[in-house]
């Protein structure tokens, strides 16, 4: 279930998973099928476009990338229960994973992110490496309010594409704002009231969302990730400070670090030519094509870390 119609232009995804609780859900791969299979997960509110460089990437160097939608998100059904808690994503990922029939390495920006640490650090799937791009336990206050706030506009929709790539624009300052508005397609949708609707269901703003509970939870998950770990920083971040990422690595003291100079919280899309030497670099020597990974296979045993319940994950 979505709302609205597809834009012309619009990319149709290339494949198609069945989730948790029956929710299809959408995505695009590049690649070898043989190769090395990786999973890229977007952060709250984005689609699955915002890997297609990392991607495209990936793939030419030999591995299996695959590019997901969020359930609720970009072309993936919305979840009729409602749900968008971190538990049931981690089960829509198992879902695909076993699906794809390999140990993926698991690539996390944001939401994405936590969704990878929970699923690494609580058991649920053998992966071979973990990537986390500007996210971690903590988190700073300021900057996800800043995407809350983002995110919370034009409840109603946008009047017109112009207002859509405005709204981006005041947002990411940083970058340069495009002069075809063509690209906009793949992030909304035309409504029933003819105005545009970022491409997410609005049920996912509505969550519960606690940072202090969360931060447990994915601190106690940190502290049990064995396998090789990369963290990528964006260097203009107001989501993931360099306290925060000195944090994690206290926490997690095997990982490598990498800070992007010149990219903020959407790393990949500000400079993917750095991120993506980055992690090609790190996973040629971790998870090699044609060769086998550093982390050896292991049978998971799900459990649950931190407070009881589940909770929506920021943005």
């Amino acid at each position: 279930m979505s709302a609205g119609e597809r834009l012309a232009g619009a990319p149709a995804p290339m494949r198609m998973w069945e989730g948790a609780e029956g929710v299809t859900i959408a995505g695009d791969s590049w690649g070898d099928p043989n190769g090395p299979l990786v999973i890229l997960q977007h952060g709250g509110g984005q689609t699955r476009h915002a890997w297609k460089g990392a991607g495209q990437t990936l793939g030419a160097a030999g591995y299996h990338a695959v590019a997901l939608d969020a359930r609720g998100h970009g072309d993936s059904e919305w979840a009729p229960s409602g749900r968008y808690g971190q538990d049931i994503m981690v089960q829509d990922l198992k879902a695909v994973a076993a699906q794809l029939g390999d140990r993926p390495v698991l690539v996390g920006a944001s939401m994405g992110g936590g969704v990878s640490l929970v699923a690494i650090g609580e058991d649920h799937i053998d992966c071979t490496a973990l990537v986390l791009v500007d996210v971690g336990p903590k988190l700073e206050p300021a900057g996800t309010a800043k995407i809350q706030e983002f995110m919370s506009q034009a409840p109603d929709g946008f009047e017109s594409l112009e207002d859509v790539a405005e709204a981006i624009g005041n947002y990411q300052p940083h970058r340069k704002r495009p002069r075809n508005l063509d690209g906009l397609a793949k992030n909304v949708r035309l409504g029933a009231n003819g105005r545009y609707h970022w491409h997410w269901d609005p049920k996912f703003r509505t969550g519960r969302r606690d940072l202090g509970k969360r931060q447990e939870r994915l601190e106690a998950c940190a502290r049990n990730l064995d396998l090789p770990t990369l963290l990528v920083r964006g260097g203009l971040s107001d989501v993931l400070s360099e306290e925060g990422a000195q944090a994690f690595l206290a926490m997690c003291p095997h990982a490598e670090y990498v800070n992007v100079s010149g990219a903020a919280h959407m790393v990949a899309g500000d400079r993917n030519d750095i991120f993506s030497t980055a992690v090609i670099d790190f996973l040629q020597r971790t998870v090699p094509v044609g060769g086998e990974p550093v982390k050896a296979p292991h049978v998971p045993h799900p459990h649950h870390e931190g407070p009881e319940g589940d909770l929506n994950d920021v943005p």
